[in-house]
């Protein structure tokens, strides 16, 4: 179940991101789900070692400032998944940057609200 409430929270973040963001594309809700699920996935495979060496190549800096780290790695993982599918358009890295940043804000208020409520 949580499994669930949070690919909807994710997908729900996804859509108000391109909603506002000008430079951020998608075709509908049901891309919204699709690119969430491939988001999802490339994180939990990948996110974890991009991390890393980020950290590593920074000789350390990425891991002290790894919210930063982490934004870097989410808008990566963006542009990975537009390359990927052609139901997200990112036109640049600068504006997956402001995605990754606006998905993180609205997915951790949408999970607060949710594990409030649940």
């Amino acid at each position: 179940m949580d499994l669930l409430l949070s690919w909807l929270i994710l997908s729900l973040a996804v859509w108000v991101t391109a909603a506002v963001l000008p430079g951020f594309h998608v075709k509908n809700f049901g891309s919204a789900l699709l690119i969430a699920a491939i988001f999802g996935v490339l994180n939990y495979v990948l996110g974890l070692v991009l991390f890393w060496i980020i950290g590593i190549a920074t000789l350390g800096i990425g891991l002290i400032l790894s919210f930063v780290t982490r934004w870097i790695v989410d808008a990566i993982l963006l542009k990975l998944t537009d390359r990927l599918t052609d139901h997200l358009t990112i036109d640049s890295f600068w504006w997956a940057l402001g995605g990754a940043l606006m998905m993180s804000a609205i997915g951790t208020v949408g999970e607060k609200l949710v594990s409030s409520v649940f």
